[in-house]
């Protein structure tokens, strides 16, 4: 049920191509931005022929929606819209994104598929601790899980003493929410006295920030749960583009049907094969009201086979963005890699702190990592000097490791801050 039933991976291009030739149409005919990009470079979507044609034509970057606020990169009259969400803008302005009622019903399709893909079926309650508003990820997981027969208990982010008595009380089979924000509920738990293993769940479905494997097995160790991930950006649809499935774990199948996915260098933009590791662009297939051409994610991730009877191509589990790369005294390091550190150690808890300072020229790395339990001073060290040895060690990197208490960091109810780099604000 809503799995997909193509046969070969020969069909399955077969309908990519036929539905990538309506999708660059639709954009070229009724899109303003499209239609200008591809004439300024001579192209037609006529000119697509196969899938290695689609490297032609132009990308679509974040700077687009904002450069054409609100209702630009819309192809369909403002008044077919039947749905509005937006991210956040870093400029003051967000980006805009509209649906039809065909693609909401798209988007609950493939949010259904998803939580079958994770081992739900019809009739499971489900928690959905997403925020709800403008934010896609919690109204795409609601409709999706209604679609398929769940019952949803809209919970939203916050209110976390709130959502432990729900868990408790409505005994939900799956939750669906950050992964930071999942270690938050299980200290709410602990708090109260309740071991998280105890309670009814027994499917994590999260996603909307990069987490390591360490992440992933503290938490399926402390709920004893499945915890898998889901991954989607709101200009392109929100949550459900792709997921990790109980029978090909460590890899999210992305649903081809509706998506075309491309791997391409982050500097250069030239495209890469199958099995490196770059920027992940995607192309929209059956959207009405938005439909994005070779869109730049800023996600760095690569492609990998089909696994199963499922003849769609996987994407290895988010590395980090593009523009989060941290440049520390010319060594690359993604925060997700101190993360995986951080969280290999066991007297030290999943919440953490990265800051950049810039010191006359010196670029100076500051971790600040909680102790996870009273060890006294000695362990404190301990942890501190081990922890520094292992970034030197792995990354070759000095930093000054700050060990605070249990507790004093600041928890979040959506998507996790972890870096602060303060080199922009240093003065010259």
């Amino acid at each position: 049920m809503y799995l997909p039933e193509f046969k070969s991976r020969a069909e399955l291009e077969a309908e990519q191509v036929r539905r990538l030739k309506w999708s660059l149409a639709h954009a070229y005919e009724h899109t303003a931005h499209y239609r200008a990009e591809c004439d300024a470079l001579g192209l037609s979507p006529a000119e697509l022929e196969s899938l290695d044609n689609l490297r032609k034509f132009p990308f679509t970057l974040k700077s687009d929606f904002r450069d054409n606020y609100p209702f630009g990169m819309c192809a369909v009259p403002r008044e077919q819209l039947v749905r509005i969400h937006a991210s956040s803008g870093t400029t003051g302005k967000p980006t805009i994104v509209g649906y039809t009622r065909n693609d909401l019903e798209l988007w609950n399709t493939l949010i259904a598929r998803c939580i079958v893909a994770a081992g739900g079926r019809p009739g499971d309650v489900l928690h959905n601790a997403y925020g709800y508003g403008l934010f896609t990820g919690g109204l795409g997981l609601h409709g999706g899980a209604e679609a398929l027969g769940c019952a949803v208990v809209p919970a939203s982010g916050g209110q976390t003493e709130r959502q432990v008595q729900l868990i408790c009380d409505l005994k939900p089979r799956i939750i669906c929410c950050t992964p930071s924000y999942m270690l938050v509920l299980a200290e709410a738990l602990e708090r109260a006295g309740i071991d998280p293993r105890e309670t009814s769940l027994e499917i994590g479905i999260h996603g909307a920030e990069p987490w390591s494997d360490e992440m992933r097995r503290e938490i399926e160790t402390r709920f004893n749960i499945s915890a898998l991930d889901i991954y989607g950006l709101s200009e392109v649809l929100g949550p459900g583009m792709a997921q990790e499935r109980t029978d090909a774990r460590g890899a999210l199948t992305i649903w081809e049907d509706a998506f075309f996915p491309e791997i391409v260098e982050p500097a250069s933009g030239e495209p890469l094969q199958d099995g490196e590791a770059g920027e992940l662009v995607l192309t929209s297939l059956s959207k009405e009201a938005v439909p994005v051409i070779r869109y730049r994610t800023g996600d760095l991730t690569r492609l990998l086979p089909p696994e199963g009877e499922i003849p769609m191509r996987r994407m290895d589990r988010i590395l980090g963005r593009s523009d989060d790369m941290l440049i520390v005294r010319g060594v690359n390091i993604f925060p997700r890699q101190i993360e995986e550190l951080i969280v290999a150690q066991p007297a030290l808890s999943a919440h953490y702190r990265i800051d950049v300072h810039r010191r006359g020229a010196r670029d100076e790395l500051v971790i600040t990592a909680e102790i996870a339990g009273d060890c006294g001073e000695a362990g404190r060290q301990a942890a501190a000097a081990q922890l520094r040895e292992r970034i030197k060690s792995r990354h070759g990197l000095s930093a000054d490791i700050i060990i605070a208490e249990t507790g004093t960091l600041p928890r979040s109810e959506g998507k996790a801050k972890r870096v602060y780099d303060h080199r922009k604000d240093a003065k010259p």
